[in-house]
C-alpha cells in the first residue's frame, strides 16, 4: 500500500505542540528536538503507512526517538494522524483518547 498524503488531524498537531512545550519547560532545546524528530517519524507514514498493529481502530506507529505513539487511519491512500500520545500514560487514558477521535 502506498500512501500519497500525510494529513495531521487539528487535535493531532494540538498533542504535537502540547509535548513539544512540556519537554521545552524541562530542558530548553529539547522541545525543538522532540518537534523534529516526530515530524520525521510522520514523514515515514509516507513509507510504512497501514503495516502497524490496530489499537482501538487506529494504526500505532511508534515514534523512534521519544515515548509517544501515533495513532492514525489510512483511506484513499491518505493517513489521516488523529493522535500523537505519550506511551507512559495510563492504557485507559490513552483508550479514552482515541475514542473521542
Amino acid at each position: 500500500m502506498a500512501i500519497h498524503d500525510v494529513r495531521v488531524l487539528r487535535e493531532a498537531l494540538a498533542d504535537l505542540m502540547n509535548a513539544s512545550a512540556f519537554y521545552e519547560e524541562r530542558q530548553p532545546g529539547t522541545g525543538d528536538m522532540f518537534w523534529d524528530s516526530l515530524l520525521a517519524d510522520l514523514d515515514r507514514l509516507m513509507v510504512y503507512g497501514g503495516i502497524h498493529v490496530k489499537i482501538e481502530g487506529f494504526h500505532r506507529m511508534l515514534a523512534r526517538r521519544f515515548p509517544y505513539a501515533i495513532y492514525y487511519s489510512v483511506a484513499d491512500d491518505v493517513a489521516t494522524v488523529a493522535a500523537i500520545l505519550p506511551m507512559r500514560r495510563e492504557p485507559k487514558w490513552i483508550r479514552d483518547q482515541l475514542v473521542t477521535r
